[in-house]
């Protein structure tokens, strides 16, 4: 999968994030290094455990990466779920937190298709 087709796949901006990154080559670096990236982990962990605070950070951080790197499902599904746990843990927060789940594991297997090249 080339990256104007990933982004293509996740109904992302791929103009926008070439005027951004300038190339295919940085966007592609930056796509395999979301990958790297322990947030999402770090979400289910405190969400499972009733820890506000570190939901909400890991939900406002996931929310940047996602605007950051243009994927904009994930964008809103974290912005809801940053939203629902910004000052406590709320018991729609599980529920979101499955719609992140599902837009991040999509994420994901794009970008692992892009590394498959």
């Amino acid at each position: 999968m080339t990256v104007q087709e990933l982004y293509t796949e996740l109904g992302g901006n791929y103009d926008d994030i070439m005027r951004r990154l300038r190339s295919e080559r940085i966007a592609r670096k930056f796509l395999l290094r979301f990958l790297e990236d322990k947030t999402f982990e770090t979400l289910q962990q405190a969400v499972e455990n009733g820890q506000q605070e570190e939901a909400f950070r890991a939900a406002h951080t996931l929310k940047g990466l996602s605007l950051n790197m243009g994927f904009p499902q994930l964008l809103d599904s974290s912005q809801k779920l940053t939203e629902s746990v910004r000052t406590e843990l709320t018991p729609e927060a599980a529920s979101l937190l499955q719609t992140v789940a599902a837009d991040y594991a999509r994420t994901v297997e794009a970008i692992q298709a892009l590394d498959a090249e």
